[in-house]
């Protein structure tokens, strides 16, 4: 790897440049270096790559102990994905978030209803979110889909009911809002939904989690 030193002249910073990929890649070895031989060996190593590209995404290491995984979650998720279901996300942030080349070399859409006219008027209505509206959306569209959280806790209370009457039936739910209401609530409740899910647990998260958790799955390679 071939690095160029940069002077700033007004600030005296000096800074290190080279290709994106490979400051990608410094950045990932970093990463793993302050994980820690010991974590990244007790790590399933198919979750690692998921984790270190959350951390990547945030800069947050709190996430090595936040971050769960439902049995076989990562598995499962690449199997869905590798069969061309569906991505659903609850804000147009965590849809722009999602690599579009490698969705769709899985042959994979990527969709968000929030916008959605008709979601805007049974919005105002039923008096719900819009966020909960467009779970029932997805649920009479996609059924059988990836369901991906980021922003709002109303999304993962739907879901949870939808998933309990067999209206949907997500191959994977990515359960990461972000906030103080009902946030660490609605994960919780997830977790019980009965469907491989990934959450990261308390009140951290956003749309630019569940995009990277996306995007993990979707690269589908070692960090």
């Amino acid at each position: 790897m071939e690095w160029t030193e940069t002077l700033c002249r007004e600030t005296g910073i000096r800074f290190l440049t080279t290709r994106p990929s490979e400051i990608e890649a410094a950045s990932f070895a970093i990463i793993k270096e302050e994980l820690g031989q010991e974590f990244l060996k007790a790590c399933p190593q198919d979750q690692l790559p998921v984790l270190c590209r959350v951390i990547h995404t945030t800069a947050d290491f709190s996430y090595k102990e936040s971050l769960y995984f439902s049995e076989d979650a990562v598995s499962k998720g690449r199997e869905a994905l590798a069969s061309g279901i569906p991505i659903i996300t609850d804000t147009t942030m965590a849809a722009s978030g999602i690599n579009k080349t490698a969705a769709a070399a899985h042959g994979v859409q990527v969709r968000c209803f929030i916008g959605d006219e008709d979601v805007k008027e049974a919005a105002r209505e039923s008096g719900i979110t819009r966020s909960a509206v467009s779970v029932d959306k997805a649920a009479r569209l996609y059924p059988d889909c990836i369901y991906a959280v980021g922003n709002a806790p109303t999304a993962l209370m739907r879901l949870y009911e939808k998933i309990r009457t067999g209206e949907i039936r997500p191959r994977l739910v990515v359960g990461v809002p972000v906030g103080f209401v009902n946030v660490v609530e609605a994960k919780e409740l997830i977790l019980s939904a009965g469907v491989p899910c990934i959450v990261a647990r308390g009140r951290k998260g956003g749309s630019n989690v569940a995009a990277a958790i996306c995007n993990a799955l979707l690269y589908d390679r070692k960090v």
